[in-house]
Formats: structure tokens, C-alpha cells, sequence
């Protein structure tokens, strides 16, 4: 969890800080065999050198990352959760409960889907 102190620290509403930790050390555990890293000044997670999902915090919610592929395959669970998203991010409100599963769900998928990526991020 070293690679994720600063950016952490950084975080100045407790609440916002310890649910964020939350999902980075989730991720940790659940998915040890990915990279866990700070790159743009965010946290985010590899696997052999390609992007798999990446996190950032506003002020209303925490932003989840999973390139847009991940978001449209998942639209329609993503909305089942109660969250909205662009084509880029999903948002989930500070207020609103993480959906482990679901966030499972779309590493797994870009896990898979991305086995074969020489590159960072999908062409």
C-alpha cells in the first residue's frame, strides 16, 4: 500500500480518504497478480504493462476508470448499481456504496479481454 500513501495523504475529507483506501487495498487482495501504481497523478492498477482501471477523487464522488470498452460492456450494470458515467468513467457518489461485485466484475473482463495487449492502452 506504500505506492498509494502519498496520493492518500493528499486526500483531505477522512471519509473520502478511508473509502478510497478501501477500494485500492480491496483490489490488492482480490487481484494480487496486478500492478498497483501512481501514473497522472492517480492510482491506478497493470497487468503485464497494460492498463486495467484507474481511480480519481472529486469532490462528490470517486471516479473508477476502466477505459471505455470496460464502461460499455457494462453500461447497463453500472446504471443497476446507481452510478452514471461518461464514456470514460464511471462516478460513484460518496454517499452511495461501493458495488464490489461489480467492480470485480469489470477487472476480470479487462483482464481478460486485454491478455493479448502489447500496448498501455487499447487501440
Amino acid at each position: 500500500m506504500d505506492v498509494f500513501k502519498e496520493y492518500l495523504g493528499k486526500i483531505d475529507n477522512p471519509d473520502h480518504r478511508e473509502r478510497t483506501e478501501e477500494v485500492l487495498v480491496w483490489i490488492m487482495e482480490r487481484f494480487p497478480n496486478l500492478e498497483p501504481k501512481i501514473a497522472w497523478n492517480q492510482p491506478m492498477f497493470t497487468d503485464h504493462g497494460t492498463f486495467i482501471i484507474g481511480f480519481s477523487v472529486a469532490k462528490k464522488h470517486m471516479a473508477v476508470a476502466p477505459e471505455s470498452v470496460g464502461i460499455t460492456n457494462f453500461s447497463k450494470e453500472i446504471i443497476e448499481a446507481g452510478y452514471d458515467h461518461t464514456k470514460e468513467l464511471i462516478r460513484i457518489k460518496w454517499d452511495s456504496a461501493v458495488d464490489f461485485s461489480l467492480l470485480e466484475t469489470i477487472i476480470e473482463f479487462n483482464i481478460v479481454d486485454k491478455e493479448e495487449c502489447s500496448t498501455f492502452w487499447r487501440k
